[in-house]
């Protein structure tokens, strides 16, 4: 089968992203043919493609992609040709108009769940299913603080916790986003286009303590921000980039400001064993299909646009998920 898919061979700016014809074979054994029907496009491809997380090249680009399986190899029992399925790595090359996969890689799709609302939110579906109720167990009444309120897993966050009673301060860094923020049921918004603003209108909203959990997706810009603003005890989530990876932490400083918690998680370490990937993806598609948690998809791209995609996302022009289409 013939498909188009992204070659990189190095790193760099969008102009590193290029593109090549692929003969795909017959899927071997535990492997699975799937024609792509949408592709996310999320941060982390930006780091793969700069360098930030470092990748062995050449390489193919993006984690997250939904389609329909074209054939299965041998010892393939779980699915079969013409199953909806979806992905979210870890293995890269979801740039791609058709692709083989591991079957263990793949989630079968509900029918409530479109390809497009896939190819949104499976990464980020996932990523806050476990940010909110793995990692940081957030519980009813907690404040907590959302960093890029309006991003893509911004949105679902601020969502999904108030869909379990926490109360949640979002930061954006626009008036748009704001709107989007509150819509989506963040009970304050603030602007961190300056950062040293942030923490002291969390204390006022919080009577002084802070927050129980800070969620931080932005990393350098916000890192101050963030222990600042989390309450004795707190915990910080670190969990993203976008300006920066967070560098030269110092562990006094956590005692200084509160005996504070803080982790760097990754979604593969929590959807490694095949029973918390079952729990985990099933919790996000009912949260989905119940309308608990809504899929913002606020542009898309022809997926041989993409290098505009990640233009306009390292830009913070976009809002909530894109969606490149095949």
């Amino acid at each position: 089968m013939q498909a188009r898919a992204v070659r990189l061979t190095a790193t760099g700016g969008p102009e590193a992203i290029t593109w090549a014809d692929v003969d795909l074979p017959a899927p071997g054994p535990d492997e699975v043919l799937v024609r792509h029907t949408a592709v996310g496009l999320n941060m982390i491809d930006t780091y793969h493609r700069s360098g930030l997380y470092p990748i062995a090249l050449p390489s193919g680009l993006g984690v997250e992609a939904a389609g329909r399986v074209v054939a299965v190899g041998e010892g393939v029992t779980a699915l079969n040709a013409g199953d909806r399925v979806a992905s979210c790595g870890p293995e890269l090359g979801a740039y791609a108009t058709a692709r083989i996969y591991p079957q263990s890689a793949l989630f079968k799709l509900p029918d409530a769940i479109s390809d497009e609302i896939a190819a949104a939110a499976i990464l980020k579906g996932f990523t806050v299913e476990f940010l909110v109720e793995r990692c940081a167990q957030v519980q009813a009444g907690w404040p907590v603080l959302v960093h890029a309120a309006a991003g893509g897993v911004g949105l679902m966050l601020v969502q999904w916790l108030k869909h379990i009673g926490a109360t949640v301060i979002g930061t954006v860094s626009t008036s748009e986003k704001a709107e989007a923020a509150r819509a989506a049921g963040a009970d304050h918004v603030i602007d961190y286009s300056s950062p040293e603003a942030v923490a002291p209108r969390v204390r006022e909203l919080t009577g002084g303590a802070g927050v129980r959990v800070a969620f931080d997706g932005v990393g350098k810009d916000t890192w101050e921000a963030s222990l600042d603003a989390t309450a004795r005890r707190g915990l910080v989530v670190s969990y993203g980039n976008a300006s920066g990876p967070v560098s030269g932490v110092a562990l006094g400083t956590l005692s200084q400001k509160g005996s504070l918690f803080v982790t760097r998680p990754t979604l593969y370490h929590y959807y490694a064993d095949p029973a918390e990937r079952a729990a985990g993806s099933a919790r996000v598609w009912d949260m989905i299909a119940s309308g608990a948690v809504g899929v913002t998809i606020g542009q898309t791209y022809p997926l041989s646009e993409v290098a505009q995609a990640h233009r306009d996302l390292e830009a913070r022009k976009t809002t909530g998920s894109t969606v490149l289409l095949p």
